[in-house]
């Protein structure tokens, strides 16, 4: 399961990925709302753990703005206000659940697997473009019928060129998407890595060697001539 923690706190932000990970979520992490807002749209995921007050854009924004794009990703409010008036604002503006700092760990742990059954009952569609297909319930990768053993940074390349298709993503674009949330961005050096091993990865199972072009002085997409006819 994959989880989007959006938390400014780094002190909260650190804990709550930490005891989510050691149980086996895929987190990814966000300091601002417009950070999170760019991550949600950009990527899949199982729950938004989002907290109320964020620089740039704030809690509430965010989760109206996703619930306005039709996005019904389970969200889940952190928050230190605990009147009544805020809860109703959070879950009016589209919130599932409302949690107040300082919360208790376990209680939160099982409301998020309420939430993540809830949610699975809707199943994500398969993204796909020529034989290569994501599966964003199950986080599997597949070209025809043979399985890709991605990394993490791989998995979210496949999933930034699926979701934006016949779209050039510029190297400035992957770094922001795949390593902002991360602290330090690595150098355009670290993309051409990645984008190495993925292709070899869909070489070996049996894509084509151009499946991903590279735009040279522009940044890289799905070929559109291997698209599949309508």
């Amino acid at each position: 399961m994959k989880i989007l923690l959006v938390e400014d706190d780094d002190r909260i932000a650190c804990a709550l990925a930490e005891a989510l990970s050691d149980r086996h979520y895929v987190v990814e992490t966000a300091a601002d709302g417009r950070s999170g807002l760019d991550l949600a749209e950009a990527f899949d995921y199982d729950l938004i753990l989002l907290d109320l007050m964020l620089p740039e854009l704030d809690g509430i924004t965010l989760c109206r703005k996703l619930r306005d794009r039709g996005d019904r990703t389970p969200i889940l409010m952190l928050t230190a206000r605990d009147s009544s008036s805020d809860k109703v604002i959070g879950l009016d503006a589209g919130a599932d659940d409302y949690v107040v700092k300082p919360f208790d760990l376990p209680e939160l742990l099982a409301r998020i697997r309420a939430l993540l059954r809830r949610g699975s009952t809707a199943l994500a569609p398969l993204l796909t473009w020529e034989k290569l297909q994501l599966d964003p319930s199950t986080l599997q990768v597949r070209y025809g019928e043979v399985p890709l053993n991605l990394t993490p940074k791989e998995y979210g390349l496949v999933e930034l060129f699926l979701r934006n298709q016949r779209r050039v993503l510029t190297r400035e674009l992957i770094l922001e998407r795949l390593w902002s949330f991360e602290g330090d961005i690595p150098g355009e050096d670290t993309i051409k890595v990645h984008m190495r091993r993925l292709r070899q990865k869909l070489r070996v199972a049996g894509a084509p060697n151009d499946l991903i072009e590279t735009l040279y002085g522009l940044g890289y997409r799905l070929n559109p001539n291997l698209e599949p006819p309508v």
